[in-house]
């Protein structure tokens, strides 16, 4: 009785062959086409070229505040309210030449070009017939488009494209104005002999006592002050800042010759500047002793001189030698005896 219940159900769901012929559906086609305002009236087309002009005009308006806040504004040094109308303008400039060309041609495409759908069957290929028919397609976007219609569009896309990107080649460009730019300026920081190690951002010296076993911080070299420079300082201080730790001294796995004196105690410091392309090197992981960038998951080991073991970074991260003064004070020894930051090919060796 079961089973014969399941094949009752079974016919049930099937239908049968009548059943099937039955339940078969017709293509209802696309539904007929609405014309939009724009299609039926010249007028209103011509309003909605003039509010997509208007976007693209926005644009330009905006590469212009862009250029103006660069080389305009925020050329004072220590101005801080300079600096921060020049950052309002960098963004909002930015913001509305990129919103501009992107808001406009959305614009365009819901207001003036078709909106029809239409049903394409796939052809064979054949090789001469199938270029002429791609040519015609082309000829048919463009017609659709209107551009050759509607020149003011045309005009002022162009514009609009070709002046966009020029905010950012200037800035990229511009990222370093002085006449010494080059791989040479990496070779050398603020750390000499005798250069106090002091904490980031506070400038206070520190002593072997104020780290234990474990500990990590930032620190800068106490000359940095000294610059009067605005953007020199900050050049300066991008370069020398170090990640200073303290570790037992039997964790150390390798210590090659020379080096022998380049830590006090379990005290070692490293350029915080990844060697893979300049990110910030900051996170300390106190029982495995290794050093994690977190932009691209470069792993430095600090117990075998800040070897690479993991990640894209190709050499160890640059090792500054301390001790500590007649005060108790931690002192650089010396400079890097490397350059710091990502290695390029003009690097060669200090």
């Amino acid at each position: 009785m079961a089973e014969q219940g399941n094949g009752e159900s079974g016919a049930a769901v099937t239908g049968g062959e009548g059943g099937s012929e039955s339940s078969a559906v017709d293509n209802p086609g696309l539904p007929p086409h609405r014309p939009r305002l724009a299609d039926v009236d010249e007028k209103a087309a011509k309003r909605n070229e003039r509010q997509v002009s208007v976007l693209f005009l926005i644009s330009i308006i905006g590469t212009i505040l862009s250029f103006i806040g660069y080389f305009v504004v925020g050329q004072t040094e220590g101005n801080l309210g300079d600096l921060r109308l020049q950052n309002t303008l960098l963004g909002v400039g930015t913001a509305l030449a990129m919103l501009g060309i992107g808001l406009g041609v959305v614009h365009w495409a819901k207001t003036l070009m078709p909106d029809h759908e239409i049903v394409e069957d796939r052809k064979p290929l054949r090789t001469e017939e199938d270029r002429a028919e791609a040519e015609q397609i082309v000829t048919e976007v463009i017609d659709e488009t209107q551009i050759k219609r509607r020149p003011l569009l045309r005009n002022t896309l162009i514009a609009a494209a070709l002046i966009a990107p020029l905010p950012a080649v200037v800035m990229f460009r511009d990222l370093d104005r002085s006449d010494d730019f080059g791989p040479e300026r990496m070779r050398h920081t603020l750390w000499d002999e005798g250069v106090r190690l002091v904490r980031d951002p506070t400038g206070t010296p520190i002593r072997a006592s104020d780290l234990t076993i474990g500990s990590a911080m930032h620190v800068i070299p106490e000359n940095l002050p000294e610059i009067s420079s605005h953007g020199e300082r900050i050049a300066e201080k991008a370069k020398a800042v170090v990640l200073l730790m303290r570790m037992n001294p039997d964790d150390f796995e390798h210590t090659s010759p020379g080096r022998e004196n380049w830590t006090h105690e379990g005290i070692i410091a490293a350029s915080k500047v990844c060697t893979h392309v300049g990110c910030p090197v900051a996170l300390y992981e106190r029982h495995t002793h290794h050093l994690l960038c977190p932009c691209h998951q470069s792993t430095f080991d600090a117990a075998r001189e800040f070897k690479v073991i993991f990640g894209p970074a190709g050499r160890p991260l640059p090792q500054l030698p301390i001790t500590v003064d007649a005060e108790g004070f931690l002192v650089a020894r010396s400079d890097f005896t490397e350059p710091v930051g990502p290695t390029y090919w003009e690097r060669g060796e200090a």
